[in-house]
């Protein structure tokens, strides 16, 4: 299926490795430019080099960037317009907030919480969406996690804050539909990602558990029965940008074999 974005230029946050690696794959293949960023200059270069080698390096670009700090948010913008053109697809992303149980989190980690989760979504929001307003045509998705419908004891600061990127999700879609613009967010389950392994690494220390188990248990709570890869969530991800999906809007997709127990 044509998706209809071929030469679109999308901008992909911490995209570096994982979920948003593979949304950017995901792009590329229907043709988009993609500008990426990441927090080291060792994971830039090796995910710019993992693109250049499967895509048309003219349509790539990677850069180092701390999506905590505002003014790096604002060069990463501004260099890729300058090198792709103008933002027509957002994809905002992020690593997840500390983990460990409610009363274990300290008020720092909260904060920490808040401008790795949220304020980075709101600032590339800002930065961009000027351009598809000029356009009356733009994509934005947040790419947040199952725990804004199900809460997770481990993951209490994700469980807040994505819960009320839910919220920013509906209100910013409410805003921008009169422009052409869609904003919907992508909530993924459980996924074969770095972070997963984190989590069931701290699973396995407050457990005395093998890590191996973690992955068992949770596989035999989704109906589908297995984790996800990054390429199923990327996909769906590429599909909420297509010109086929212009009467969504709004929405905040579980991509999670049936896991969250939503009524």
């Amino acid at each position: 299926m044509d998706l209809g974005i071929e030469g679109k230029t999308a901008l992909v946050a911490a995209a570096s490795r994982g979920i948003g690696f593979a949304v950017a794959q995901s792009l590329l293949r229907e043709g988009c430019k993609v500008s990426i960023c990441g927090r080291t200059e060792e994971s830039v270069a090796k995910a710019h080099g993992d693109l250049v080698a499967e895509f048309d390096a003219n349509r790539v670009r990677a850069f180092r960037c701390d999506i905590r700090n505002r003014q790096e948010l604002q060069e990463w913008v501004a260099l890729t317009r300058e090198a792709l053109g103008p933002i027509e697809i957002l994809v905002t992303n992020t690593g997840g907030p500390a983990a460990g149980h409610l009363d274990e989190i300290s008020e720092e980690q909260w904060l920490a919480g808040f401008q790795s989760t949220v304020l980075n979504v709101i600032r590339l929001s800002e930065m961009t969406i000027p351009d598809m307003i000029s356009r009356r045509w733009g994509r934005v998705v947040h790419l947040t996690s199952l725990v804004a419908f199900q809460p997770n004891d481990l993951l209490p600061i994700s469980t807040i804050l994505r819960a009320g990127l839910r919220g920013l999700t509906r209100l910013q879609s409410n805003l921008y539909a009169k422009h052409g613009i869609t904003v919907n967010a992508v909530l993924p389950g459980h996924t074969l990602t770095e972070r997963q392994k984190h989590i069931a690494q701290v699973w396995s220390g407050k457990t005395g558990l093998p890590v191996e188990k973690y992955f068992e248990q949770i596989a035999s709570e989704i109906p589908i029965g297995r984790l996800a890869v990054p390429s199923e969530i990327g996909d769906v991800v590429a599909f909420i940008c297509s010109t086929q999906a212009s009467y969504v809007t709004g929405v905040s997709l579980l991509v999670d074999g049936g896991a969250a127990q939503v009524i």
